[in-house]
C-alpha cells in the first residue's frame, strides 16, 4: 500500500469539445483534479474547453500549439500532473466511450499496486466496429509474443491509471509512439521494466455520433511498425523474460484462471474471424506457449523420443514434423476441432472420415446403450459429430477434470444443441455407476477415458494397474474398467486421429460385456488393462502428435504437484 497516493485525471482532447461537458459531468462525483490537454484542436473546440475550464476550479487546461497525437498529449498531461505533486493519473478518453463510473475500482487497484499500470479490460456491446475488433485481436497476439506472457489481457484500452513517475522515466528513456500506437507500447515497455498490469472489466461503447480520429491506413501502419520495434526489442530481453516466467504462474495455470471468460472469447473470435483466420493466429501464440511451458515441453520431448524408439524397433518410418513445437500446434488445432464440434461444423463425410469397419460398430440406431472407451489420444470431441448421425442420440462424456464444470457451463450457454452431455466427476463411486446405468438403460451412450487418473486422490491411494506402454511400465486407472464391468454393456474402443488432413474415426469392439470374475478379479483386470494399453500404443504410433497427455505419463503424480 502506498503511503503517498495522490490521483488526478488526464484527458487528451482533439476536437471533442462537444462531448467534454458530459465527460466532466460524469467525473464530478469523484472530485478529482483534472488536466485537459488540448491537442491542437480547432478554434470552436478551444472556446468550448476554455469555457469549461473557467467554470470549474478542478479543471486545468493545457494547450498544445498543434496536433501532436494522443500519446504526446498524455505525456504532457502526466508531466503537468507530476509538477503539481500527483502520483497517479487516470487517463480518460474525451469521446465518452468509457464507463467513468468504474474509476473507484481502478483507483483501488492502483493503491494496492502503486508501481503497476491499472487498465480497463473492455466489455464491448454491438456498437464496436468489426474491423476494430479484429485489429484488437491481432494486437493481443503480438503483445503476448512481445512479453512472452498472457498477463496483458488488453493493451489498447485508453481507460487506465498510470503510475506517473515510472511512466515519465520510461518516456525520457525511449521514444514512445505518439498516436494510436502509444497505449500498447507504453504498457509493453512498462512490463519489460518490471511493472505489471492489472485489469478491471469495464464496459466500452462507441457512441453513434462519436468522432473517431483513427486513420485506417496511417494508424495501422504505425501499429505495425510499433509491433516490429517491440518484437525486435523483445529478442535481447528474451532470457530475462523467460527467467521472469519462472517466478510467475505456469502458462497452463494462467489459462485456467481465465476460465469461462477465455472460453467465451475463443468462441467469439471464431464467430467473427472463422477457423482459417484463427488458425493463422495460432502459430505465434503456440510459439509463446512452447517457450514458456517448460514441463509440458519436456513431457512432449520424452513422448516423441519414445515414439521414435518404438518405430525404430518395428522398422517403421518416422513421420515428418515429429517435434515438440508441432506437437503443441496439433494440440491447439484439436482445440479448434472442439469449437467446431460445439458449433456443429464437424460433419461426417466432410471433415470426418471412418476407418474400415468403424461405422458399422458405431450403430447409433441401436436402442441398446453402449460404452465408448476413449483416451487423450486424438479428438474426443468427435463424439459431438457422432451424435449428429442420429439426431436424438445423446452421448454422455464422463470427464475427470477439475475444470470440466466450466466446459459444461459454456457448452450449455453457447452450444445447447451439442448432443454431448458432460458429466464432471472426481472419482467413480456407486452414485456414478447408478447414474450411468440409468442412461444406458434409456439407450444413451457413455464415453469415458481410460488413460487419465482422477484429479485429487489422497497420497498413496492411487488405484492403478501398471502395464507396459511404449516399452515402459505406466500407471493406468482401474476405475473406468471396473465401471465398464459393472454396467454390463457393450464396450468399444474409440479414437479420432488426424490423418491426411482429416479426422479419421477408428472404432473396434473391446468387450461385450467386460467381465471381471470375483475369483480372479485382479488377474482379469490386469489382462484387460494390458489389452487397452496395447491398443492405445497401436493407435498412438499411427498418429503420434495426437497424444495430448503433456506430463510424465510413466510416473504417478505427486499429490502436491503444482503443474
Amino acid at each position: 500500500m502506498s503511503i503517498n497516493f495522490s490521483p488526478c485525471v488526464v484527458i487528451p482532447c482533439y476536437n471533442h469539445g462537444a462531448m467534454m461537458a458530459g465527460v466532466l459531468s460524469r467525473l464530478s462525483p469523484f472530485a478529482l483534479p483534472c488536466f485537459i490537454v488540448d491537442d491542437g484542436s480547432d478554434s470552436a473546440t478551444q472556446r468550448q474547453l476554455e469555457a469549461l475550464a473557467n467554470g470549474n476550479q478542478n479543471v486545468q487546461l493545457i494547450h498544445l500549439p498543434q496536433n501532436a497525437g494522443k500519446g504526446a498529449a498524455v505525456v504532457h498531461g502526466l508531466t503537468m500532473a507530476a509538477q503539481h505533486g500527483f502520483t497517479h493519473a487516470v487517463q480518460v478518453d474525451a469521446d465518452g466511450q468509457h464507463a467513468i463510473e468504474d474509476i473507484p475500482a481502478l483507483l483501488a487497484l492502483a493503491q494496492q499496486y502503486p508501481d503497476d499500470l491499472i487498465s480497463g479490460a473492455p466489455i464491448y456491446d454491438d456498437s464496436i466496429p468489426r474491423s476494430r475488433l479484429y485489429g484488437r485481436w491481432i494486437t493481443h497476439v503480438w503483445v503476448w509474443i512481445e512479453t512472452l506472457s498472457l498477463q496483458l489481457k488488453d493493451s489498447m484500452c485508453g481507460f487506465r491509471v498510470y503510475p506517473i513517475a515510472p511512466t515519465l522515466r520510461l518516456a525520457n528513456q525511449v521514444t514512445l509512439g505518439k498516436r494510436m500506437d502509444f497505449d500498447t507500447e507504453v504498457m509493453v515497455r512498462l512490463y519489460w521494466q518490471g511493472h505489471n498490469s492489472h485489469f478491471v472489466p469495464t464496459r466500452v461503447t462507441y457512441p453513434e455520433d462519436g468522432l473517431s480520429h483513427f486513420d485506417a491506413f496511417k494508424d495501422n501502419v504505425r501499429i505495425s511498425c510499433m509491433h516490429t520495434r517491440l518484437f525486435f526489442g523483445m529478442l535481447p530481453r528474451l532470457p530475462a523474460l523467460l527467467l521472469r516466467q519462472r517466478h510467475t504462474q505456469h502458462w497452463a495455470k494462467q489459462q485456467e484462471v481465465s476460465g469461462l471468460w477465455g472460453m467465451r472469447i475463443m468462441l467469439k473470435v471464431w464467430q467473427y474471424l472463422g477457423r482459417n483466420a484463427f488458425s493463422v493466429l495460432l502459430w505465434p501464440v503456440v510459439a509463446v506457449y512452447w517457450l514458456l511451458a517448460r514441463r509440458a515441453r519436456a513431457a512432449s520431448q520424452q513422448w516423441l523420443n519414445r515414439v521414435k524408439t518404438r518405430l525404430a524397433e518395428q522398422h517403421r518410418p518416422v513421420p515428418p514434423r515429429l517435434n515438440s513445437y508441432f506437437h503443441f500446434l496439433r494440440f491447439s488445432q484439436s482445440m479448434l476441432d472442439k469449437i467446431a464440434s460445439w458449433r456443429g461444423e464437424l460433419q461426417p463425410g466432410k471433415q470426418i472420415q471412418f476407418a474400415p469397419g468403424a461405422q458399422e460398430h458405431l450403430d447409433l440406431t441401436s436402442p441398446q446403450g453402449q460404452l465408448l472407451l476413449a483416451s487423450h489420444l486424438g479428438d474426443v470431441e468427435v463424439c459431438r459429430a457422432l451424435a449428429q448421425l442420429q439426431g436424438d442420440k445423446t452421448i454422455n462424456a464422463l470427464v475427470f477434470h477439475e475444470n470440466a464444470q466450466r466446459f459444461k457451463q459454456i457448452m450449455e450457454e453457447m452450444a445447447p444443441q451439442a448432443g454431448l452431455n458432460l458429466i464432471p466427476v472426481n472419482d467413480i463411486g456407486p452414485e456414478t455407476a447408478m447414474l450411468l446405468k440409468e442412461k444406458l438403460d434409456q439407450g444413451e451412450w457413455v464415453a469415458i477415458v481410460g488413460d487419465r487418473l482422477a484429479v485429487n486422490p489422497q497420497r498413496g491411494d492411487w488405484r492403478v494397474t501398471w502395464s507396459q506402454f511404449m516399452g515402459h511400465p505406466a500407471p493406468f486407472p482401474q476405475g473406468p474398467f471396473i465401471l465398464a464391468s459393472i454396467l454390463r454393456c457393450p464396450v468399444f474402443l474409440l479414437f479420432a486421429l488426424s490423418q491426411h488432413g482429416q479426422l479419421c474415426i477408428h472404432c473396434e469392439p473391446f468387450a461385450n460385456p467386460l467381465l471381471l470374475p470375483r475369483g480372479n478379479r485382479q488377474q482379469a483386470l490386469q489382462q484387460t488393462i494390458d489389452r487397452y494399453a496395447e491398443r492405445l500404443e497401436h493407435y498412438a504410433l499411427m498418429s503420434p502428435l495426437d497424444w495430448f497427455n503433456f506430463f510424465d505419463f510413466w510416473r504417478l503424480p505427486d499429490a502436491d504437484d503444482k503443474e
